[in-house]
Parts: C-alpha cells; sequence; structure tokens
C-alpha cells in the first residue's frame, strides 16, 4: 500500500499572465503562490512566468524582489527549472517547471514559429523515489497560429522521441488550441490529455471570467489518471484558469 502512494503525485498547469489580473489592473503573484501551495500539486507547470522585471517592482509596492521562481517555491517545493524566451529593457519571462521532488534540468528548446512571438519547450526529469523510473516534463507554450502550432508540434514530438526513449511523459501548459487540433498527433505519439480521457473533451480554460476555449491540456504517457479538475476559483488571478491532476505511475 506504500509503494501504491508514493507512486501517485499532483501536477498543475496555468498560464499565469505575468503574475497580473486579467486586465493587468492588479499584481496577484502573492495570491497565485497561495492558492497554488493549498493545493500541494507535486509538480507545477507554469507559462508567461515573469521571472524579472523592474517596472513591476516600480508600479506594485508589494512586487516579490526575488526572481519569481525562488518567491513562488521559496520552502515549499525542492527544485525548480525556468526557461526564458522573452527579453526585453525591464526584465524576462517564460516558461518554469517547479517540483517537489530533486528535478533534473534539462535544456529550454527555441521552438519559435515566428520571430514576433518567441516560444520555447522546457525540459526536465524527476525521479518520485530512488526505484521508480524518471519522469520526463515538458512544459510549453505554443503559437497563437494554427499553422505555427503544427510546425512546434512536430518539434516538440520529435523533441520527445529523442529525449525520453517511451519513458513516463508528462507535456503540459498551454497550447492555445482552441480547434483542438492537438490531441490526434498526441495520441499517435503515445499521449492522452487528462480531461478527454476523463470527461470526453479538454477543459475550458480562456477567458478565466468565462471560460469557453479549451486552450490549457496536461498530455501523459506512461501514466494512470486518477483524476482532473479546472480551478474555478482562480477566475481573477489570471487570464487562463488553472488546471490539474492526479497521475500515478504504471
Amino acid at each position: 500500500m506504500t509503494q501504491h502512494n508514493s507512486s501517485r503525485f499532483t501536477v498543475m498547469s496555468m498560464n499565469v499572465h505575468k503574475g497580473l489580473s486579467p486586465l493587468h489592473r492588479h499584481a496577484t503573484i502573492y495570491q497565485l503562490r497561495q492558492r497554488m501551495r493549498s493545493h500541494h500539486p507535486d509538480l507545477l507547470f507554469l507559462q508567461e512566468l515573469q521571472q524579472e522585471h523592474r517596472g513591476r517592482v516600480r508600479r506594485f509596492g508589494q512586487w516579490p524582489l526575488t526572481e519569481l521562481t525562488h518567491f513562488l517555491s521559496e520552502d515549499f517545493w525542492h527544485d525548480w527549472h525556468y526557461g526564458k524566451n522573452v527579453e526585453y529593457p525591464d526584465g524576462h519571462h517564460g516558461n518554469a517547471i517547479l517540483s517537489k521532488h530533486p528535478l533534473h534540468k534539462g535544456n529550454n528548446y527555441d521552438i519559435s514559429a515566428y520571430r514576433f512571438e518567441k516560444r520555447g519547450l522546457l525540459h526536465s526529469v524527476i525521479q518520485l523515489n530512488a526505484s521508480s523510473p524518471p519522469i520526463h516534463c515538458f512544459c510549453v507554450h505554443l503559437a497563437l497560429f494554427e499553422r505555427g502550432r503544427e510546425r512546434q508540434l512536430a518539434e516538440i514530438i520529435r523533441y520527445i522521441e529523442e529525449l525520453t526513449h517511451d519513458a513516463p511523459t508528462i507535456v503540459a501548459g498551454d497550447f492555445n488550441d482552441w480547434r483542438n487540433r492537438v490531441s490526434a498527433p498526441m495520441r499517435e505519439a503515445g499521449f492522452t490529455e487528462v480531461f478527454e480521457t476523463l470527461t470526453g473533451a479538454p477543459a475550458r480554460t480562456f477567458p478565466s471570467v468565462k471560460p469557453i476555449l479549451p486552450m490549457d491540456r496536461i498530455y501523459v504517457r506512461g501514466l494512470k489518471i486518477h483524476s482532473a479538475e479546472v480551478l474555478y476559483e482562480w477566475l481573477k488571478l489570471s487570464d487562463h484558469l488553472g488546471i490539474a491532476a492526479q497521475l500515478e505511475l504504471e
């Protein structure tokens, strides 16, 4: 029974909108940290994480002075991995993975489909315990246009094949895929989406105040899906709703 429980873990994914409310009026990063911690996820996949922004510090008196990955993970998540995608005079943002388990940091692969829209594929590997197999984790934020997403997905699947060697794998993030064109090629690559498996369709997560588009996904391979939920109570903390799933090594 102990071994059974130790192979279960919780994953959460969210586009955090740079730590700002949907209309950019309020800083929400402190509330996000509190809400994320209240769910105790083992793994956290974040997109549009504002790792550093000097303008936010000037505008919002309570903006964290440390890098946001450090601020979010301090005394709670064991390790974190950040991949910078966009840099500008006041700072930069990108994707991040936070983990309660020791995390081996891979690379942040440039999968930008357009020069005006920088995107990355962030890769990390965790191990739940000394006897369990490694779990490959990919955090993604795909392009706004479908043709670009098609090119990016082909790259993502190629990287997965090269890096994972059929090991258990999670691909989570903001897919910007409101017409659900991603799931078919992901199924061909051996993946299932947690909400599709349990409810028949991806969860509607955007816009957060009235979610009608299924943008955010958690795809898994080699893992059993126990439950999945949309974090509806977070509607004022970002322009996307967060999603979470309880998984187990098969």
